[in-house]
């Protein structure tokens, strides 16, 4: 198969496909019918053929044939939050207390030997 037949990155039906962690894929797919995993492993195949996520797709494929039934989060499509766009979860309210120095110096300062 050529890459000019195969699904264009726009039209998956995972926002973000190609940087979802591996570990999420097999949570993520359980929401797709038959067609949007055909159309993964298709995209899959043509672009980057990692073996880990062929044959999770392949499984789930081979399950949704079998008589397995769409299931899942409502929304499999989320992509991942990640601390770069969701921003510290920490406030001064929830940080800990400050931290003194022990008292011989800091080590790691070479104007404070030890």
């Amino acid at each position: 198969m050529t890459q000019s037949n195969s699904p264009r990155h726009e039209d998956l039906p995972l926002p973000d496909y190609d940087h979802l962690p591996l570990g999420t894929l097999p949570t993520r797919i359980n929401g797709l019918d038959e067609e949007a995993v055909s159309q993964l492993l298709e995209y899959e195949r043509a672009h980057g053929d990692r073996l880990p996520i062929v044959q999770v797709l392949e499984h789930r494929l081979d399950a949704l044939r079998n008589g397995a039934v769409p299931s899942g989060p409502e929304n499999p499509g989320t992509p991942e939050k990640t601390s770069s766009s969701s921003g510290s979860p920490v406030s001064p309210e929830t940080s800990g207390p400050p931290v003194n120095p022990p008292s011989q110096g800091v080590p790691t300062n070479p104007a404070q030997p030890r």
